[in-house]
């Protein structure tokens, strides 16, 4: 489980960091019109937003409390990956150890 710790902070670590460097250099509507005017930067949105609501649907999954998943689904939206690093950060610590914990959730 300390390997994917670390994994889930690096990633959270290099979604902030390209988050924020995005948000600060780029121009969001202006590159955003031109990413969807290209077939595979279309292709790119759909592939991620389909990652995003299968990620999801495991929150979804392994939550006990609706406004707590509500929270994390819609955080999922905005920030990506950094919330799901930052998910499977918070997944792993309260799994002491249990995969399954870690897998299932309150399920478990």
């Amino acid at each position: 489980m300390r390997i994917a710790k670390w994994i889930s902070l690096l990633g959270m670590a290099a979604m902030a960091g390209v988050l924020t460097y995005g948000f600060t250099i780029g121009d969001f509507s202006g590159e955003g019109s031109v990413l969807l005017s290209m077939p595979w930067g279309i292709v790119s949105l759909v592939d991620l937003y389909v990652g995003f609501i299968l990620f999801s649907c495991w929150i979804v999954y392994r939550e006990r409390s609706w406004p707590i998943t509500v929270i994390w689904v819609i955080l999922m939206m905005v920030f990506g990956f950094l919330t799901a690093s930052l998910y499977v950060y918070i997944a792993l610590h309260r799994s002491g150890g249990d995969w399954r914990r870690f897998w299932m959730g309150c399920r478990a």
